[in-house]
């Protein structure tokens, strides 16, 4: 299991930060009520994470790049086209993709 506080003010590339990052014992849910592993809030380029507690070391380090690659899609003015078609599956796969070869994942087109 990870130190929270390791990522606590992580300078992220294009100028993003981790602010916050904490593990919630209680389950979670998206904004559609619908159970959800990790949470992100978003403030300018600030980013706080939640994410459910108990989940495997691969588990939590897919959900990290996944959390954090659609947080810097979503808060940056214009994103790489290769990320703007994401959808849920597509993030998650980038984030198996990155932990198995440690390259960022291009969508084939």
């Amino acid at each position: 299991m990870i130190d929270p506080s390791s990522f606590a003010n992580a300078a992220l590339r294009g100028g993003f930060t981790i602010v916050h990052l904490a593990f919630a014992a209680e389950p979670l849910a998206d904004a559609l009520g619908r159970e959800a592993i990790a949470q992100t809030g978003i403030v300018g380029r600030k980013f706080h994470l939640l994410i459910r507690s108990g989940l495997s070391d691969r588990e939590l380090s897919v959900t990290l790049y996944h959390e954090i690659l659609e947080a810097m899609t979503v808060a940056c003015f214009d994103p790489p086209a290769s990320v703007t078609e994401f959808n849920e599956g597509d993030f998650e796969r980038a984030g198996y993709e990155a932990l198995t070869n440690g390259v960022p994942h291009r969508r084939k087109t």
